[in-house]
């Protein structure tokens, strides 16, 4: 316990160690060529943020990702040295509803250039979208196991997804909504830092060229396949199932870490056998036992789907784009891609 509560004075007296060597690094450059020639600080909320801002960004950007690679965004606490390091931003780019402690952060920091990436795009919410009315009737059932459940395993059915009015905010996991993101980043990095607009539009258009490519590889590759349905225990896939036809059955209102009850394992089964769907999805940052339980008992595969919140060494791959396509891989062959 003792260790734990040094952490805190520590980590203040850093931020203020840091904030001081900020002030005077700032000063001396100022005074240096009167145009404040440093890169702009950059705070990210996660891994889906700080790609954007890193590409985008590129050379005239310093990027700090509040999300340490491996953790669960969901459950992020922010240190006070983190807070700091918010209101010291130039710009942060964050995603409002996926992280209370970060949407907290932000509102106090009282940055001028704060994005918020859901404003960048349409959400919608897939407790009774287009993700199958199986999964819409299974949110009905599972979704509402009150506020405190919702809070306390936020990362299990999907945070918001079954909530009253709750937007799904799992938008970087389309191409096409991401790509709607990089380009409303782009615009909001030329206005804060316009000195160097030309390289921030070269940057975004370079980047959603990429976006666009992978958004007709998936098309292309989940065109044609023996089924449409795929579980997961990670309900993070909607808007993905929704732009290419397929059907996200997630294992609703547990958490990851959570045994499914039998009754959602027969459930789980019916679907399976009616949908030949032939894998549990489980993925990178939680543990793959609800997947296994589920696999053994319904005689199913199981396989990563990874829904990209942070890349670590067991990633299949080391950036956005690469694990994007290892996804669609593992979703080929799940689905029998023909």
């Amino acid at each position: 316990m003792n260790v734990r509560r040094l952490i805190p004075t520590t980590a203040v007296a850093g931020a203020v160690a840091l904030g001081l060597t900020a002030l005077s690094a700032c000063s001396t450059s100022d005074a240096a060529d009167g145009s404040g020639g440093d890169k702009l600080k950059v705070t990210a909320s996660f891994y889906p943020m700080q790609f954007l801002a890193e590409r985008i960004g590129g050379e005239h950007v310093a990027v700090t990702s509040l999300t340490k690679p491996g953790v669960e965004p969901h459950d992020l606490e922010l240190t006070p040295r983190q807070i700091g390091s918010i209101s010291e931003s130039d710009y942060v780019l964050y995603l409002k509803g996926i992280q209370p402690a970060v949407d907290d952060a932000v509102k106090q920091s009282g940055v001028r250039n704060t994005v918020d990436a859901a404003t960048l795009t349409t959400l919608e919410n897939h407790g009774s979208e287009v993700s199958g009315h199986d999964h819409a009737h299974e949110e009905e059932e599972h979704g509402h196991e009150g506020e405190e459940a919702h809070e306390e395993h936020s990362e299990g059915d999907g945070h918001n997804h079954g909530e009253e009015g709750g937007a799904d905010p799992h938008i970087w996991l389309d191409p096409v909504k991401y790509a709607e993101v990089a380009k409303g980043v782009g615009k909001s990095l030329e206005k804060a830092d316009p000195d160097h607009a030309a390289d921030y539009k070269k940057n975004t258009e370079a980047l959603v060229g990429e976006l666009d490519k992978l958004n007709s590889a998936y098309a292309s590759g989940l065109k044609n396949t023996a089924t449409k349905t795929f579980i997961t225990t990670h309900s993070a896939f909607g808007y993905l199932a929704e732009r290419y036809g397929l059907t996200q059955q997630g294992i609703a209102g547990i958490d990851p870490e959570a045994e499914p009850t039998p009754a959602r394992i027969q459930e789980i089964h019916t679907v399976a056998e009616k949908e030949k769907a032939t894998t549990v999805f489980f993925e990178t940052l939680a543990s793959d036992r609800t997947a296994k339980t589920l696999a053994k008992d319904t005689g199913l595969k199981t396989d990563v789907l990874d829904p990209l919140e942070g890349i670590t060494g067991k990633s299949q791959g080391a950036d956005y784009i690469e694990v994007m396509e290892s996804n669609l891989a593992a979703l080929q062959k799940a689905l029998g891609a023909k």
